[in-house]
């Protein structure tokens, strides 16, 4: 079975238009590239990842489709579409022809309406998804959880994934509401888990590996061993230690799962999910 890295990112690095790189994150101020994550990911004995958009524009879903026409190890490409388009479905048409699109996702967690997934345009547009067989990522922040059971309950057939578990604030310790609704989000068998992003929820500079056990432990337990997955947030994870500091996290945590366990979190799920063959 494949070993996936279910979420990653490429960018060249526009201080304008990358303006969420702030320069605390210094270290992620530069492009980022497939000639510098195959030497990473080869390491790890991961087969290919999944490129999920870091900018919202039509524009950087081309240049992903680009690195991936000539970097066969990048199996699918999480975009980005205006999703309260009235002309969604003519993107989506659009998109169809390309192969490596499996899903798109909306920068969430960023909009002043932490309702905005439940408003009729948005809602039209997961319908439209959902007609042409995209998936959905969920990139949200706690606040917004109860929104998106409400968001998948509204949409039972239509596969949704959350990413990051949600940013849970790691680095207070901040736990019990998290943990209440990602347990009533995961109660929608349509909803995976992406077991990302933690680190840099956590204190970037002294974190240890049973500041993440706890949510860990939520996660594995509400979504189950086939539904839930691995991702790096490579290169984001970066500001808060190497690939090889954060991918040691999920290691020791996932090394008492069985060996069949093992094989859906490390690729086994994505490739489900993401219609990777």
């Amino acid at each position: 079975m494949q070993r996936i890295d279910a979420h990653q990112h490429f960018w060249r690095f526009d201080p304008v238009r990358d303006s969420w790189i702030t320069n605390d994150m210094s270290v992620i101020q530069r492009d980022f590239l497939p000639a510098d994550l195959l030497p990473v990911l080869q390491a790890h004995q991961m087969d290919g990842c999944i490129a999920v958009q870091s900018d919202q524009s039509e524009d950087h879903n081309n240049f992903l489709l680009e690195l991936a026409a000539s970097n066969s190890f990048i199996k699918g490409i999480v975009g980005w579409v205006d999703l309260q388009s009235a002309d969604i479905e003519k993107s989506l048409e659009y998109y169809r022809r390309h192969e490596k699109i499996k899903g798109f996702r909306h920068v969430l967690q960023g909009e002043t309406d932490r309702a905005l997934m439940l408003t009729p345009q948005f809602k039209r547009g997961i319908e439209a998804l959902q007609k042409y067989g995209y998936s959905y990522d969920i990139l949200i922040y706690p606040d917004q959880l109860q929104y998106a059971a409400a968001l998948a309950d509204a949409f039972p057939d239509q596969k949704f994934v959350l990413d990051h578990i949600a940013k849970p604030l790691i680095k207070d310790k901040l736990i019990e509401e998290w943990a209440g609704d990602i347990k009533r989000l995961a109660l929608c068998p349509n909803v995976y888990c992406k077991a990302s992003g933690m680190v840099t929820e956590a204190d970037w500079y002294n974190w240890k590996y049973e500041d993440f056990v706890p949510y860990l432990d939520v996660v594995f337990e509400a979504f189950g061993s086939k539904r839930i997955m691995f991702g790096s947030d490579w290169p984001v994870c970066n500001v808060a230690g190497a690939y090889d500091k954060m991918i040691d996290i999920v290691h020791t945590y996932t090394s008492s799962l069985t060996h069949t366990e093992q094989e859906l979190f490390w690729g086994g799920n994505a490739a489900e999910f993401y219609s990777l063959g």
